[in-house]
């Protein structure tokens, strides 16, 4: 007992005595060499029971980190082991950032998210990728060139491409950010980067410091990535599309959801160097019968000084398969890292439905804050490789189709083109900076996805149309009627009169809206016939854009969308608007049309001629769902609304365009009288616009500028018809439910 004392007492004493020797309680520390510290230091050293702790008189030196060729003379060489390492892993000083830290909210308050571009520097080179970047900025919403009314801001400085030996690589870079009048250190500032670092490392040093700007970055680690701040981006290539894209391959695949390959991957090998182990292991999983790995080591210009064993059988193996054979006919596609963390294979296995089997530990993945990507990819550990055939092996066939479902979804959401990666990165941005009005994860990871989904409308996903069905909601029961007049009224026996008392006679009709687009005043409320429905006159201004507005006064989750010559019977309203609450999500109506793509002119075509097939319902007698509205208005471009009205034009093709792109599905018509025809125009009223050859030009060059800014043709033709329940069978009338429509 006593030596276990003597133990215990001897342990304390250590303790004790190293603690002293550590704080400098016996050891005097040496003053400072430099004339105003040294007696600064004498005279504080003389105070009772002070101690002379030594003092400095130069300022720190700012640290300078070594990738920065320019100011070499002054970089420190006394920095810490801690420093080295953040050299090495390029971490900037603003590690710490968030939100709440280094962004400048109150910025936003007054305009909202408005983003500015510097302005080229002349003598710049810039890469295509970059310029693919900007150009999105610039023609979308959140642009503005008034950097006062700016929110965030983003260099015209390329930086997506950080490895020295590149020669897309900007020299100088420092220098050149850091005089900037609006660098302020990098706060509101957003940065983009696709490659950092450099052989042999590939580190994530971009080789200048960000300060406190945001990186919307690829190959993001998460140990360095900045939760809530930065903006993880997938990582393309630079000939993927600005615009549009290409559908998913899904569209082109039925069940059952297996494939003839279980597990596939065709890439390089590296001999050497970072990524090489992970890569030199694929061939411990390849059968050559269900899961196909298959490397080479041909690649770079010295391969052969460097090739193993392996090479030659491998390159010979390398060469039996075709990369796009193995991806429309693999389920599950390894994704392993490369040299970076991400790689090219991400987006391209997304693309084919082939879900992505990741192996690359650490790597944060794109969008990560508001995608739920257990629901698209399986996340493998790059240590753990023989067991990744096994795991995917177990997967059932359920699971398989609802993983393949979701890359569907994903690609053509969020990463088809180089619009949607950088407007997904914007409206994290925005969702974060106005998180009272941010959308949640089901929105995000829901068709039609976030970028179509538009928080300043509304936050409660019942209040859109592409819902309900997921969530078992049905749609009101009543509708609004809009219907745009631009002929003076000028006699009652005009077709609007008509019109007004065959709508108002719907027992689904709410209210009806006439949107007076005439260049003469509207007649007062006595001219007009009286209306079992609440009758508005609300002034268009004499823009053909006016009619889908969002009004403030539409309170009905249905439009019923008319033209003032529209000729229809109350029977033929009601089945359409039944109908549109079993598609609330598409547009419903009677006049179809269509879309073609003419060979020989190499462009879009348009025509009215009644056939079997169609791609678009008129909007002068169509219903569809008043969320549309604001879309329209704050979604599209301002030059597309403004082609609208300069022509008077297109405004229905153009709302067609818009449907069918957030649902990639066509309208639906339905049926209307086989006797219908035109009634000649009444005297002192305007012809019909198209009675004017130039307003059918109008329309086909609308079709192709509409092409053109989505990307790609929107439009999908149908053949689908909707007729009212025993419409024209051999039954007792009274049994006819729309037995008006059979006479006419």
């Amino acid at each position: 007992m006593k030596a276990k004392k003597r133990y215990l007492f001897l342990l304390s004493a250590g303790a004790c005595l190293v603690l002293l020797f550590y704080f400098g309680g016996g050891v005097p520390l040496p003053k400072a060499s430099r004339g105003g510290g040294h007696e600064r230091g004498g005279r504080e050293g003389k105070r009772e029971g002070h101690q002379p702790w030594p003092h400095f008189s130069d300022p720190l030196q700012g640290f300078v980190p070594s990738w920065d060729h320019t100011d070499t003379e002054e970089y420190n060489l006394h920095v810490s082991p801690r420093q080295k390492r953040d050299v090495t892993a390029g971490v900037f000083r603003g590690r710490g950032c968030r939100m709440d830290t280094c962004f400048d909210s109150s910025l936003c308050r007054k305009h909202g998210l408005r983003v500015y571009v510097y302005p080229l520097v002349k003598g710049e080179k810039i890469s295509e990728s970059y310029q693919n970047i900007l150009s999105t900025i610039e023609g979308s919403r959140f642009y503005t060139s008034d950097p006062a009314q700016a929110c965030l801001f983003v260099l015209s400085l390329d930086t997506l491409d950080r490895d020295q030996l590149s020669p897309q690589y900007v020299h100088n870079l420092k220098a050149k950010v850091t005089s900037l009048p609006l660098w302020n250190d990098g706060r509101n500032h957003l940065i983009f980067n696709l490659y950092s670092g450099t052989w042999p490392d590939y580190t994530e040093d971009l080789g200048f410091d960000i300060g406190q700007a945001m990186l919307a970055k690829a190959s993001l680690n998460t140990e360095h990535f900045r939760p809530g701040f930065d903006v993880s981006i997938p990582l393309f290539s630079k000939d993927h599309p600005q615009k549009g894209g290409e559908r998913g391959w899904l569209v082109r695949n039925g069940v059952p959801p297996a494939r003839k390959y279980l597990l596939m991957f065709k890439g390089k090998r590296y001999l050497t160097g970072i990524g090489s182990d992970t890569r030199n292991a694929l061939h411990h999983i390849h059968n050559g019968k269900d899961i196909v790995s298959l490397t080479t080591c041909r690649h770079g210009k010295d391969w052969e000084k460097h090739k193993d064993a392996r090479c030659d059988h491998d390159n010979l193996e390398y060469e039996r398969f075709d990369y796009q054979e193995l991806l429309h006919n693999s389920t599950f596609c390894l994704v392993p890292r490369g040299r970076r963390l991400g790689s090219f294979r991400f987006l391209e296995s997304l693309q084919a439905a082939c879900i992505p089997v990741l192996l690359s530990n650490g790597w944060e993945l794109p969008f990560s804050d508001v995608i739920q990507w257990n629901q698209a990819v399986m996340e493998g550990d790059e240590r753990l490789l023989l067991q990744v055939p096994s795991t995917v092996r177990a997967v059932g066939s359920d699971r398989v189709l609802a993983l393949r479902q979701r890359t569907q979804m994903l690609w053509e959401a969020y990463f088809s083109s180089v619009d949607k990666i950088v407007l997904t990165t914007l409206e994290i941005i925005k969702d974060r900076v106005f998180s009272h009005v941010s959308r949640n994860k089901y929105m995000w990871n829901s068709q039609p996805g976030g970028l179509l989904v538009l928080p300043e409308y509304s936050t409660h996903l019942a209040h859109f149309p592409f819902f309900f069905l997921s969530l078992g909601v049905s749609p009101g029961h009543e509708f609004t009627a809009v219907i745009q007049a631009v002929s003076p009224l000028v006699s009652q026996s005009q077709p609007i009169m008509k019109l007004l008392q065959v709508v108002s006679r719907s027992k689904y009709c709410s209210q009806i809206i006439i949107l007076w687009n005439s260049e003469k005043p509207p007649p007062p409320r006595s001219k007009w016939p009286p209306m079992p429905v609440p009758l508005t006159v609300t002034d268009g201004h004499r823009k053909t854009t006016s009619r889908f507005l969002p009004h403030v006064s539409i309170e009905t989750e249905a439009v019923l969308s008319l033209d003032e010559d529209t000729v229809l019977m109350t029977s033929e309203v009601n089945f359409a608007f039944l109908v549109w609450r079993s598609f609330p999500d598409r547009i419903v109506g009677y006049p179809p049309r269509s879309h073609f793509w003419d060979p020989l002119k190499k462009a879009w075509g348009y025509t009215s001629k009644w056939t079997n097939e169609y791609s678009i319902v008129l909007t002068g007698a169509a219903f569809y769902h008043r969320y549309y509205h604001y879309l329209f208005t704050h979604y599209l471009p301002p030059s597309l609304r403004t082609l609208v009205d300069t022509t008077s034009n297109c405004e229905d093709i153009l709302m067609n365009f818009l449907v069918s792109s957030v649902t990639h599905l066509p309208p639906i018509k339905v049926a209307q009288r086989k006797q219908y025809k035109e009634l000649p125009s009444p005297q002192g009223t305007k012809a019909g616009p198209w009675v004017n050859p130039e307003h059918f030009n109008q329309r086909q060059e609308c079709v192709n500028a509409f092409a053109s800014w989505f990307g790609y043709m929107p439009l999908v033709h149908s053949q689908f018809r909707l007729d009212p329940v025993l419409f024209k069978d051999q039954v007792s009338v009274l049994r006819k439910k729309y037995k008006d429509l059979e006479r006419a």
